[in-house]
């Protein structure tokens, strides 16, 4: 075990530590430079990630290392912080200590303040099984595996002799009508409409079947009613099939078991399937509750003091995604400002403020997603805008907020290749990437992996040479898997939409419907 974070000679003597390197941590960290404290960064990954461009990455527009820097390359500058890699285990509120983990090393890291800001996951709403079919889209290994997987789905079709099995490889399912899934399935039509042009000769790409399933009445919901009824028109223009008041019941790897209100079921046939419906706190809200005693909301969410601070704890800042305060959303714009007001806060402090719990000023700067090239929607406070004007607003705000210029730089000649012509330069897809959960899955960290699933059709089509997956080669597969592969129907009917609730966990479904569709 290794302790970091000591005073040492020249070092600030007031220890502050952020747990997270996203929004709400990066903004943290860029507070304090030049101020008189030492600052250790700790993130389980190496990079901050701009996660409102992830479907980018996804569907081929942008490399994943132009919307997720080196966090160390972005905080180079700021000598006065430190970055760690490492996963947070645990943390000791009464001795001040963050304890993480490096592969088999434990670290334990000191603090006079401490700023929690580690995002939040994917939620299945109590059907985890779901993740081996429909990955999230939360990190940069799920939009990795979100490319090999929709990019994979047109190379099976093309040497696919089987006609219905090729039209469930041309299916494309996303589940949740909030921005990231609209976003996803605008980009998926235009994908196989235009950027896949000329490039198969025994399918049509732009015969693709795209799916979009909300649980709500509406997609975009909170843009309200104008904005959600454009959205829907330029999606149905798009060929994008858009289903309203509908809650997936079930899944497997050749489609998905759509509840509708009126007590209709229908079962749709799809292979690739992305699920962008909800999402859950960080496993460090629960800890930080029992340690604390603090309520959380019902998402895992910390309800914290009006000044961001833990209940009890002046010296702990919960922010960003971790935080509930005042009904604010789980939004970029809230862990920017809610982390950058951590900062201040303790810098106040140090600079012998006696009373520096300042309540959080949250300035709503409004919200928007892109639905295909040129048009996108746009909410700031009264005004709403769409089309052309929304995507142009669009492209200013994600531009300014990129982190670095040659990614920014970088994003504008992808965006131009793909927007104003057909290019999508970012196409590579890799065998580990398609079925990397599997090995996941094998070790009992998500769902498990059902014998002879989708996984293992493409494990057959890019394997290297000699791979079985049959025979135990790719974790995951093998007979002792059949016992736990859940049975058709006995899923639970779960609501989505971005930050949904669940469903009732009793309610049973009625006999499917074949979609005729």
């Amino acid at each position: 075990m290794t302790e970091a974070g000591g005073t040492a000679a020249g070092r600030a003597p007031h220890r502050v530590v952020i747990i997270g390197s996203g929004f709400g941590g990066l903004f943290a960290a860029r507070a304090f430079r030049r101020s008189a404290v030492g600052v250790t960064v700790i993130d389980r990954t190496n990079h901050h990630l701009f996660q409102p461009l992830l479907y980018q990455v996804t569907t081929g527009i942008l490399s994943e290392g132009q919307i997720a820097p080196p966090t160390r390359d972005v905080l180079r500058r700021f000598k006065n912080v430190e970055v760690q890699l490492g996963l947070v285990t645990d943390i000791d509120l009464e001795a001040r200590i963050v304890h993480s983990t490096q592969g088999i090393r434990m670290t334990r890291t000191p603090y006079d303040s401490l700023i929690v800001a580690p995002g939040v996951d994917t939620s299945y709403f109590g059907h985890d099984e779901f993740a081996q079919w429909a990955p999230g889209m939360k990190t940069i290994d799920d939009a990795l595996e979100l490319r090999g997987r929709i990019f994979g789905a047109f190379e099976m079709a093309e040497t696919e002799p089987d006609e219905e099995v090729r039209r469930q490889w041309m299916t494309f399912i996303v589940v949740g009508g909030g921005p990231t899934g609209v976003e996803m399935a605008g980009q998926i039509a235009e994908l196989s409409e235009r950027a896949l042009r000329n490039n198969f000769r025994t399918i049509d790409p732009s015969k693709a079947r795209v799916l979009l399933f909300e649980g709500g009445d509406k997609v975009l919901g909170s843009f309200g009613d104008r904005l959600a009824a454009q959205t829907a028109r330029v999606l149905t223009k798009l060929g994008v099939e858009v289903h309203t008041n509908a809650m997936v019941a079930d899944m497997d790897e050749r489609g998905v078991v759509v509840h509708f209100d009126g007590g209709t079921d229908r079962r749709f046939e799809g292979r690739t399937k992305v699920w962008a419906a909800g999402m859950k706190a960080s496993p460090l809200g629960k800890l930080l509750a029992e340690r604390s005693g603090a309520d959380m909301d019902r998402v895992g969410r910390i309800k914290v003091l009006p000044d961001c601070t833990l209940p009890g704890h002046p010296e702990v800042f919960v922010v960003g995604d971790l935080m509930a305060l005042d009904d604010l959303p789980g939004m970029a714009e809230v862990a920017m400002q809610s982390g950058r007001h951590a900062a201040e806060q303790i810098k106040r402090l140090v600079g012998g403020d006696t009373d520096p719990g300042r309540p959080l000023r949250y300035h709503d700067l409004g919200s928007m997603a892109t639905i295909s090239r040129f048009r996108a929607v746009a909410r700031i406070h009264k005004l709403s805008v769409g089309g052309f004007v929304g995507w142009v607003l669009w492209l200013v705000v994600h531009l300014t907020f990129l982190t670095g210029f040659k990614n920014r730089f970088a994003a504008v000649v992808r965006w131009g290749l793909s927007f104003f012509g057909t290019s999508r330069a970012e196409r590579t897809i890799t065998f580990q990437q398609i079925v990397g959960r599997l090995a996941i899955a094998r070790q009992g960290q998500v769902g498990q992996a059902g014998p002879e699933s989708q996984q293992v059709g493409y494990a057959r089509a890019f394997a290297p040479p000699g791979f079985s997956p049959s025979v135990g080669a790719t974790p995951g597969h093998g007979a002792d898997q059949d016992a736990a592969r859940p049975a058709a129907g006995g899923g639970a009917t779960t609501k989505h939409g971005e930050g949904a609730e669940p469903d009732d966990p009793n309610r049973a479904a009625n006999p499917t419907t074949p979609d005729s569709a």
